[in-house]
């Protein structure tokens, strides 16, 4: 057992290291507060897993930061879910602790308990407050403890999510001390300085806060992502690094242009863009803005990243995604399972030169669909590489649809709208949204006689998925169009959607 040490910061160390801009820890009190949170969280445990609901606060990077301290393996959820929703990741992850927002405990301390968690941690009456949880751990850390992974979850096509591990690490490493190494080596290449996290504290981008800590770097949170609060952190706390989405940069393009300017956005060394294709004029307005500084990475949350290209990359090979990192390689396949050669088009595959490959935790049919053979994984995209080894995405060969950033799957919107006793079938699919990039239209058949109600109908999907999952927009059709073999033809409906006049979700032919 020894005291804690990060990049040569101890419990002395009286800087600022965290703040979400209503309350905020130095390293110090950082430090200690893990230390302690992580092994109470480990005896609480008992070799379960730590769920955390994460809001965009303080709390949540300390308690994910505490897990990974102690060697727990810690459940990143997202603090918008339904309850319903919770507690199918709480049962599925085997999480036997869940630290929650007291603004959500009302709600999630029965379905936690349903789920089989032993210890609630929220600072509301009948819970274990987070500082009751704190001061019964013991103050000492064990860079030997046996390590297991955060757990990020991943929706999918069957329409209920997946666990994965975060592939931060380059390999698995053995114990909590050669772990954090593995993952402060892969966070070598991010300027050094202030780490702002712009996106909900549930996903893996946003969660390089987590990084950021464990290479001693000062983060501030975003409770709220708006674009001017976004420029006026930048400027106050002389951010180096943070990641976004496109519709991050999207939003903070359409600000006045004097208003921009306001703010000072030169400490920013290093902004990684991810999460969803960027609209080419946005990429480059922001470069001319902030400079060479914007990076696109490729992955997903079960592979980690897989291609980084830069700025000066992508202004002469606009539209890449950039080359494979050093430990994977790229390979287009075509529909015969055959690899095809440079500039054609067909189902993106990476080799993990390591041969881990990807795992959705408890799912061994959806981990083994996702391989072409041992270590060769598909994230669901079309696309190809040009001769200098540049990867082109352009099409996705599973059903997922990207708003804000966010993967966003049709069969879980679809599960729920089918249910409904006046439905008699219904398909989702996404289209285009000025803001967000994509949304999601339902196309949904009444039952014969019945009279449906857009808003009634939004309401019910409402009551059983976060409202993100949920269609923005509705139409009301003959059919869905099912082919012989009962499949929707999401592409002919996506096409028709686009063709139709004015592309109102009214104008969509019935299939």
């Amino acid at each position: 057992m020894t005291r804690i040490e990060i990049a040569g910061i101890t419990a002395e160390d009286t800087d600022l290291a965290l703040t979400d801009g209503v309350s905020g820890l130095t390293w110090g009190r950082l430090l200690d507060q893990a230390v302690r949170a992580g092994n109470a969280l480990r005896d609480a445990a008992a070799g379960g897993r730590a769920a955390v609901i994460g809001a965009n606060e303080v709390r949540t990077l300390v308690a994910h930061l505490a897990a990974a301290l102690a060697g727990v393996s810690s459940v990143a959820v997202n603090a918008r879910l339904r309850p319903q929703e919770v507690e199918y990741i709480l049962r599925d992850s085997g999480s036997t602790v869940c630290v929650v927002p007291a603004s959500r405990y009302a709600d999630l301390f029965p379905v936690a308990e349903r789920a089989g968690c032993r210890t609630v941690v929220s600072d509301v009456s009948g819970a274990t407050a987070w500082q009751e949880l704190v001061e019964s751990g013991a103050p000492d850390w064990d860079p030997h403890a046996p390590v297991e992974p955060l757990v990020l979850y991943t929706s999918g096509t069957s329409g209920f999510p997946k666990g994965t591990h975060s592939r931060w690490a380059a390999r698995p490493e053995p114990d909590v001390g050669r772990h954090l190494d593995s993952v402060r080596a892969g966070m070598a290449a991010v300027p050094d300085g202030p780490h702002l996290v712009a996106g909900p504290l549930h996903h893996n981008g946003p969660l390089m806060g987590l990084r950021s800590l464990l290479m001693g770097r000062p983060v501030v949170i975003l409770p709220k992502f708006t674009a001017e609060a976004a420029l006026a952190a930048i400027e106050r706390h002389r951010i180096a690094s943070t990641v976004m989405v496109p519709t991050h940069l999207s939003r903070m393009l359409a600000l006045p242009e004097d208003l921009r300017r306001r703010y000072d956005v030169g400490s920013v060394a290093h902004l990684v863009l991810t999460g969803a294709p960027c609209p080419q004029e946005v990429k480059r307005a922001f470069i001319d803005w902030f400079g060479p500084v914007v990076s696109e990475a490729y992955g997903g949350s079960e592979s980690g990243t897989v291609c980084m290209i830069g700025s000066e990359e992508w202004l002469r090979k606009p539209g890449s995604v950039g080359r494979p990192l050093p430990r994977f390689d790229v390979v287009v396949v075509g529909d015969d399972d055959r690899p095809l050669p440079a500039h054609r088009t067909g189902r993106l595959y990476f080799r993990d030169r390591t041969g881990h490959g990807i795992e959705y935790l408890g799912d061994p049919e959806k981990t083994a669909a996702a391989h072409l053979e041992p270590g060769l994984f598909c994230l669901g995209d079309v696309g190809h590489v040009d001769g200098d080894g540049y990867v082109f995405v352009t099409d996705r060969a599973v059903d997922m649809v990207l708003s804000g950033g966010v993967n966003v799957y049709p069969a879980e919107a679809e599960r729920v709208l089918r249910d409904h006793p006046q439905v008699e079938d219904a398909a989702v699919i996404g289209v285009p949204d000025e803001d967000m990039g994509e949304s999601l239209l339902a196309l949904v058949v009444p039952v014969a006689g019945r009279a449906l109600d857009e808003r009634a109908l939004d309401a019910y999907c409402r009551g059983f998925l976060a409202s993100y999952k949920c269609p923005r927009s509705y139409a009301f059709v003959d059919s869905v169009g099912r082919d012989p073999m009962g499949k929707v033809q999401k592409k002919r409906l996506r096409q028709a959607y686009l063709a139709s006049s004015a592309g109102a979700p009214g104008a969509v032919p019935h299939a």
